[in-house]
């Protein structure tokens, strides 16, 4: 994304605090989500961004997105509480729970948009697949690919699923970047769920704006 030349002074900082956090006390996929809710607050007109501090704005980025993907829960793999993700911005956790609830409200992150959960935990939920078009339920994992990169891009569905090995949801954002490493691997079975796979997609190309 081309970051506006008004927000691009708080873009920097904010964006080097938060790859900073998640190179050392989460991971990967936390770093796209978190950036990407960056992204999404410096386009807004006007950019919240352009009031406030910017370790402040770090930390509730992080503190959305965290709560948003159960981060404060000690059963999750990766997992902190919230104290020891606002201590090294040096403010308290509910100076951050307060900052994130300001960020969730103004771009609407919650489990129900892929975009803002991570991909492990939305690839669990078959309703992340499934798409209504004319009274028809679609599985997109099922769709042919231009469909699946239509949804993929406009943030319907958090992976592609035609770029990795069947459903290898768990590794999905591994092969995305790195598809050529995709092949051979043991299938993943954790997606579960489907849906009747239609016998013509014309009319859902043309929902999605793509050519058959």
């Amino acid at each position: 994304m081309n970051i506006p030349p008004a927000v691009q002074e708080k873009y920097d900082p904010i964006a080097s605090l938060i790859r900073d956090f998640c190179r050392q006390h989460l991971n990967e996929d936390y770093e796209v989500l978190c950036l990407r809710l960056l992204e999404d607050l410096c386009s807004q007109q006007p950019s919240p961004l352009l009031r406030g501090r910017v370790n402040t704005w770090a930390a509730g980025i992080l503190y959305a997105i965290g709560s948003n993907n159960y981060l404060f829960d000690k059963s999750q793999k990766v997992h902190m509480t919230a104290g020891e993700l606002a201590a090294p911005f040096g403010l308290a956790a509910s100076t951050a729970a307060n900052k994130a609830n300001e960020i969730a409200r103004l771009c609407d992150v919650n489990h129900l948009e892929a975009r803002w959960v991570l991909p492990e935990l939305a690839e669990q939920l078959p309703e992340t697949w499934f798409v209504s078009l004319n009274g028809r339920i679609i599985d997109l994992r099922t769709a042919p690919l231009p469909l699946q990169l239509s949804a993929y891009h406009e943030g319907i569905i958090p992976i592609v699923p035609a770029f990795v090995p069947p459903y290898k949801c768990r590794y999905a954002p591994y092969f995305l970047r790195h598809p050529e490493n995709g092949q051979g691997n043991t299938p993943d079975t954790s997606c579960t769920g489907s849906a009747p796979e239609p016998d013509d997609y014309s009319d859902i190309y043309r929902a999605f704006g793509v050519e058959p």
